[in-house]
């Protein structure tokens, strides 16, 4: 039986955080990114901390929110660094605060230091108004890492947990150096093992229409993106517009394989 989901532009459009997190991105591109991102009126800008005070400016008088990250992309910062760092992206305008977990102490099954790690920087971010997401960079875990996870965020009662950073490159057999991002089976793996409350953002390889309606059916309310204007002006293209809509879901051909 063929899979349906509901949606609009709207709704299509405030699925999506679009990304500006390339690190050669000068301020310039940044700018021109979140100007997009305020002309498609998605969720969020995804910034690197020091263009918090741009990305509050330009969107100012939009709903489109400004996200920070912190911690990123591998997570390796002590707990005191990344709390002062969550708390400086809180107070200076951040208002959701994608954060990357120590991948290290993840494998090493240290989960009272994880466990830790995600409270002190969740209470840090609340306390100023602001939503925390959990990056687990699937790449480098196994499905016991990522169940673990998803129960320690559940317990935590974070806002959202996270597939990847789009930067967690895995030397492959041939010796090049990719990643998978956010696959089907470890979406679906997230969705399952997370209380229902917690929502999923997926993350590296939505790049198309059909790819970001198949995870929503699979449960994600977020995605984080660099296509995303391709992906919208494909919905428009489809006929998507301010009224919702029931679609039929494609399985697409690209988002890591799994399905």
């Amino acid at each position: 039986m063929s899979k349906t989901v509901n949606v609009s532009l709207p709704i299509l459009a405030k699925t999506i955080d679009h990304s500006l997190l390339h690190p050669t991105f000068t301020d310039a591109d940044v700018l021109a990114g979140i100007q997009l991102a305020k002309s498609y009126n998605v969720a969020t800008a995804c910034i690197k901390p020091y263009h918090i005070p741009l990305a509050k400016k330009e969107l100012a008088g939009s709903s489109v929110l400004v996200c920070p990250v912190i911690g990123f992309p591998h997570g390796n910062s002590t707990i005191e660094v990344k709390v002062f760092e969550a708390n400086a992206a809180a107070e200076a305008g951040g208002q959701e605060i994608d954060m990357v977990v120590n991948i290290g102490k993840v494998l090493s099954g240290d989960w009272e230091y994880v466990t830790s790690e995600i409270q002190q920087i969740n209470d840090a971010v609340v306390k100023h108004g602001a939503i925390l997401k959990v990056i687990f960079e699937n790449d480098y875990l196994k499905d016991e890492h990522i169940i673990k996870l998803c129960k320690i965020c559940s317990d935590l009662k974070v806002a959202f947990v996270k597939t990847s950073t789009g930067y967690g490159f895995v030397k492959q057999s041939d010796g090049s150096y990719n990643y998978k991002g956010a696959t089907p089976p470890h979406l679906k793996l997230m969705r399952e093992h997370s209380a229902p409350e917690i929502q999923i953002k997926a993350a590296g390889g939505v790049r198309t229409l059909d790819d970001l309606l198949y995870v929503m059916s699979l449960g994600v309310s977020r995605i984080g993106a660099t296509a995303t204007a391709a992906i919208l002006e494909e919905a428009k293209n489809r006929g998507i517009g301010e009224e919702t809509v029931t679609v039929e879901v494609k399985v697409p051909g690209g988002l890591g394989g799994g399905y």
